[in-house]
């Protein structure tokens, strides 16, 4: 079983910056898209970020021009460059993979790394 490894959380200030990584566990083909998603107390979990093959990469409203999502295809290496943190930036965050195949099509999630953002 593909798991999902992922890390980079932390306690950061506000205005701070972090950067998630996210990999899988072994080789994974037939990947569609990987992303970021988070999800705070009493919330829905709601997408941060995510890249569909080489297309541009479809970002959540409250982190547009803050957080950058790039992907090492040779590695399926997902990243989440995070700028000018906020207080409401605070939340688990997952990464994503789905992959389509003859097989079918499948939905990877990791197992979630903790961000908080505070003075």
């Amino acid at each position: 079983q593909v798991q999902l490894v992922e890390s980079g959380g932390g306690l950061v200030q506000p205005g701070g910056s972090l950067r998630l990584s996210c990999a899988p566990s072994r080789s994974l083909s037939g990947i569609y898209s990987m992303g970021w998603y988070r999800q705070a107390p009493g919330n829905e979990r709601e997408l941060v970020a995510k890249k569909i093959g080489a297309s541009v990469p479809n970002y959540g409203d409250s982190v547009k021009g803050r957080f950058t999502i790039s992907r090492d295809s040779a590695t399926n290496t997902v990243y989440l460059q995070m700028n000018n943190l906020k207080p409401e930036d605070t939340a688990v965050y997952y990464c994503n993979a789905v992959t389509i195949g003859r097989s079918g099509n499948f939905d990877y999630w990791g197992q979630g790394t903790q961000v908080t953002v505070s003075s």
